[in-house]
């Protein structure tokens, strides 16, 4: 996978853009800024608006590629962001460390999903928030990007099982438009999740 990442990155122009997604922008907006960590981070899209927003920003990647287009980023926006090479599974989230965790199209196998949806409670302080988007099975009937493979994608039962114990302020499937460079274009069937510790 590490190689398959490092390779679509490894491109000149951002494949997902400069922006940063939509939902996250429109969530992160409403909050007082503080330590936020952005596993599976890419290109750092979300990672260097975050921090143009004064948030201390952790973030991680297994693609080095990936991690050198994010520190290019953040040169040219003039912004500091902690970009770690890691591997989701073995990254050390720690304990009560951050006051929001957002998972932007970090689609996991069942093999591994729930241990780091564990990881991501854990890390959070009390009253910290998790933002999740990420593609829906109807995603399939699509050609607007994510993974073609239904097991690696999410249903309302499967986050409501993974996180229970949480508070859900949001959990519900929707139709998008999106426009996140090459890879994410077109009608899109997302699931978002917005749940509190």
């Amino acid at each position: 996978m590490k190689e398959f990442w490092d390779q679509r990155f490894g491109q000149e122009e951002f494949i997902y853009g400069k922006t940063p997604n939509q939902f996250f922008k429109d969530q992160l907006q409403g909050l007082k800024p503080a330590k936020l960590l952005l596993p599976c981070e890419g290109e750092g899209r979300n990672a260097v608006f975050a921090a143009t927003q004064h948030w201390e920003v952790d973030a991680f990647d297994q693609s080095s590629t990936g991690k050198q287009k994010a520190e290019q980023l953040a040169k040219e926006f003039n912004v500091h962001i902690n970009y770690q090479l890691a591997d989701a599974i073995e990254f050390d989230y720690g304990e009560n460390k951050y006051d929001a965790i957002a998972l932007i199209y970090a689609h996991f196998p069942e093999s591994i999903r729930k241990q780091i949806h564990q990881k991501c409670v854990k890390a959070l302080k009390p009253g910290g928030l998790l933002l999740i988007e990420a593609f829906n099975p109807l995603q399939l009937n699509n050609n607007s990007g994510g993974p073609k493979s239904e097991d690696l994608l999410y249903t309302m039962e499967m986050l409501a099982q993974d996180f229970k114990g949480m508070h859900f302020q949001l959990l519900r499937n929707e139709s998008i438009v999106l426009e996140e460079g090459e890879f994410h274009k077109g009608l899109a069937n997302v699931l978002r999740m917005i749940a509190k510790k």
